[in-house]
């Protein structure tokens, strides 16, 4: 029903634009969030989970090992009804510590005979410091939440320690684990943070503020790096050696590529448009990258495994290269709820195999 009626009246909102399709579904879970029996009725549909997903990674409980990536609810304004879709966890932003609009408009861009995306939101988002205000008003959402956190656009490169930590303070009461996105290509400059100086310098920083941040005799709440799927084998590898030097808790594989490769010939037109692609050319990728990691850390290193999932076997995948977790978000806009619902129930035949 998804892929007949409801994505093409989705796809015809704002004439077509991406952006009013996404902020108008935003709207409506966000609504269904505050109608009464609104959220039980979705979760008898979807969110009911077989059994046997549950699993604890990085000292966090998991009652699905399939998340919601970060980017679709960069503010939190809708977070009680995404677990009634299926979700087992969810991770909002990525959030910086200044409040900013994002790049110019249109930013957003459908490639759907390629079942892609490509965009160059910017890290649009109201700042750490309102979503901080958000959390608190939810209390307790009954499953782990994830927080990403990004440098903002106006902090020079030589502050972004003290951007990413003024984010971590603001937030640390609400997060299960934070996300450290350093790969996003839409903000000038970021990627270089992937610089094992500059990443090691940064993660540093933020796990030693954990560690202040953290009461009562409790170990620090873990911290992620996501990385971007252009590294070379070589920086992946540098990279992972920063992150075990300082301790980091998991690896999130991949954020979006610039490389414009897997493309249906239909959509060539569209790799001229900057940003970072995502959903099916990234399936290949985002699975090599996930088995590199794995067999250069010797599965020490939890990895969530995030890109081009669009059927449950494409998650299949990623676990079997060594993901420990996944992450969805363009297969929701292509394939619907049902993808979240279908691929809880591969993963737990698959777990009685």
């Amino acid at each position: 029903m998804y892929r007949r009626l409801v994505r093409p009246l989705l796809y015809r909102l704002g004439r077509g634009d991406a952006e009013v399709a996404h902020e108008q579904t935003l709207h409506g879970m966000r609504r269904l969030s505050r109608i009464p029996g609104a959220v039980p009725a979705l979760n008898r549909s979807y969110g009911a989970l077989p059994a046997g997903l549950e699993r604890t990674v990085f000292g966090v409980r998991f009652p699905s090992p399939v998340g919601l990536a970060a980017g679709m609810d960069k503010n939190g304004v809708a977070l009680p009804a995404w677990r009634a879709l299926g979700f087992g966890f969810v991770e909002v932003g990525t959030v910086t510590a200044q409040p900013q609009p994002g790049n110019e408009k249109p930013r957003l861009f459908r490639l759907v005979e390629s079942e892609a995306i490509i965009n160059r939101m910017g890290f649009n988002n109201e700042g750490s410091e309102p979503l901080a205000r958000r959390l608190a008003a939810y209390g307790d959402l009954g499953y782990p939440l994830g927080i990403s956190i990004g440098k903002s656009k106006v902090t020079p490169l030589e502050d972004a320690v003290g951007d990413y930590v003024t984010s971590l303070q603001r937030l640390y009461r609400y997060g299960d684990y934070f996300a450290v996105n350093v790969s996003s290509p839409n903000t000038p400059g970021l990627r270089s943070l992937q610089d094992s100086g500059h990443l090691r310098e940064l993660l540093t920083a933020l796990h030693t503020e954990a560690k202040a941040l953290s009461t009562g005799g409790r170990d620090p709440k873990p911290i992620l790096v996501k990385i971007a799927p252009d590294l070379t084998e070589q920086a992946i590898d540098e990279l992972l050696g920063v992150c075990t030097d300082v301790g980091v808790a998991g690896i999130i594989a991949t954020n979006t590529t610039i490389g414009r490769a897997g493309l249906a010939p239909a959509d060539e037109w569209q790799a001229g448009q900057t940003g970072g692609l995502s959903g099916r050319p990234l399936t290949e990728i985002s699975a090599k990258t996930v088995a590199h990691i794995n067999a250069e850390t010797g599965g020490a290193l939890p990895i969530i495994g995030v890109g081009g999932i669009l059927d449950p076997d494409d998650a299949v995948r990623l676990f079997d290269a060594g993901a420990s977790l996944v992450q969805i978000y363009t297969g929701l806009i292509y394939r619907g709820p049902g993808l979240v619902r279908r691929t809880n129930r591969r993963l737990a035949h698959k777990g009685t195999e």
